[in-house]
């Protein structure tokens, strides 16, 4: 594919995140803001950064939790499809989505298609382990077996869970912007084990993910 002529905006939740992929992203048509933590905090400062400055695509980026089997500790996703795993309301007979009740708003945004494969296949090529998939956005992250058990039978294909994307994906969504979710994976999703996360290791692979990508875009 073509370069990207425009200017991308990527947005992360913490400063560690953010420095990370800085030095990746050395080039002057990116912008690295903070999100803040959470689907309504990403949002809003979404949507100031799009009110503030005119963007061509929008990028959520940082580290995230890894479905077992699906990506492991150290490896990339690139979100397919970005979706609201807990928005919806609870039924004698599971969970129900937004779209399950037909309230007309959706919990899924797909990503950008084309550049969802031009990014992975730059990133294999690369020598990075990468998976394209889901990517679950959760106001609380999942910390116990029974829950990672649940979120897997409910979205079975997701490989990867955070808490900003589909707060990223939404405000991108209402300025008709194309989107992307890239997650560097530092622990597996289940039991909360602080002990057992690779921070260092996800943020090396971010940092990595980014070099690359400015190479695609």
């Amino acid at each position: 594919m073509n370069k990207l002529n425009g200017r991308i905006l990527v947005m992360t939740s913490v400063q560690q995140e953010k420095e990370a992929i800085e030095r990746g992203c050395q080039d002057n048509r990116v912008d690295v803001v903070l999100a803040g933590v959470g689907p309504v905090a990403a949002a809003i400062n979404t949507m100031k950064a799009l009110h503030a400055n005119r963007y061509d695509l929008v990028i959520n980026a940082g580290i995230a939790g890894g479905f077992p089997d699906r990506a492991e500790v150290g490896s990339l996703v690139i979100a397919e499809e970005i979706v609201c795993a807990d928005l919806g309301a609870e039924s004698p007979e599971g969970f129900l989505s937004l779209d399950e009740l037909g309230f007309g708003s959706s919990t899924r945004i797909s990503a950008e298609s084309s550049l969802v494969l031009a990014m992975s296949s730059a990133m294999a090529d690369a020598d990075l382990p990468v998976h394209t998939a889901p990517i679950l956005t959760l106001s609380t992250v999942t910390g116990t077996q029974d829950t990672a058990d649940r979120l897997a039978e409910l979205e079975p294909h997701a490989a990867a869970e955070a808490m900003e994307g589909y707060g990223v994906a939404f405000a991108a969504k209402e300025y008709n912007l194309p989107v992307l979710e890239i997650r560097a994976i530092s622990n597996a999703v289940g039991p909360r084990d602080r002990g057992a996360w690779k921070l260092k290791e996800a943020l090396e692979a971010l940092t990595s993910a980014s070099k690359v990508m400015m190479e695609v875009l």
